[in-house]
């Protein structure tokens, strides 16, 4: 059983899950990384494993309440107290934003009840079985997106947005309840990064979508809790 501080990052095995899996674990981090896709997952383990990283795997789908408790049962067998929990897994259920099905009035209720499920019932369920495993100190962070902004809120892409939205609320709801603890709990947007859901047209690579994540993963004492933020710095919800 492990004594070093433990990280779990949801959707670890590539895009932003992979790379603040790498960037946690060279920090001295023990990274516990899980992904619904388990070869992937544990190729992804294998290669930072190479590295030298200090990282071990185990299959989760955060739409399960079976595999989330599998997850509490495998932590609790090898590590003693979670630090950091990053609600990173994610998909993007809608049409492209230029094809004329991503419209509002084209939504399908299937598409918007699946980004739900994986996108805002997910985290809460992670957060609902992890954070007693925090014992009242350490950070979590909700990987969001612009597009979730009220304040900014455009028109296409319904399932995305609606299930971004409701998790920032997420954020807000935990972190009200969180008040006479030590942890922190914010949603964070990397920005447009280069990922397989981000595309080759996105201005920012993923280890410079991965340094906000990172940035709210390891807050101080005295750090910000129930914000959104991008690139470290707030951001209106």
């Amino acid at each position: 059983m492990t004594n070093k501080s433990v990280a779990i990052v949801t959707g670890a095995n590539r895009g932003l899950g992979l790379e603040t899996s790498r960037q946690l674990a060279r920090l001295g981090h023990h990274v516990l990384m899980t992904s619904r896709n388990e070869v992937d997952g544990q190729a992804a383990q294998q290669m930072l494993l190479n590295e030298g990283l200090d990282v071990s795997y185990h299959p989760l789908d955060v739409r399960s309440e079976a595999s989330v408790l599998a997850v509490v049962q495998h932590f609790r067998q090898h590590h003693k107290r979670l630090q950091i929990l990053v609600n990173n897994a994610g998909i993007f259920p809608d049409p492209s934003p230029e094809d004329s099905e991503s419209s509002v009035f084209n939504a399908e209720i299937e598409n918007i009840l699946n980004g739900f499920d994986t996108n805002t019932l997910g985290p809460l369920r992670l957060c609902q079985a992890l954070i007693p495993l925090m014992d009242g100190e350490g950070c979590v962070v909700n990987v969001s997106s612009g597009m979730g902004q009220l304040s900014e809120m455009g028109g296409c892409c319904p399932s995305y947005r609606l299930s971004k939205t409701a998790l920032n609320a997420l954020t807000r709801i935990f972190s009200e309840e969180l008040k006479q603890t030590q942890i922190k709990i914010n949603s964070i947007c990397p920005g447009w990064v280069r990922t397989d859901m981000g595309g080759k047209e996105a201005t920012l690579s993923i280890p410079e979508g991965v340094e906000g994540i990172i940035w709210a993963a390891t807050l101080a004492d005295d750090g910000p809790s129930g914000g959104f933020f991008r690139f470290g710095k707030p951001i209106e919800w």
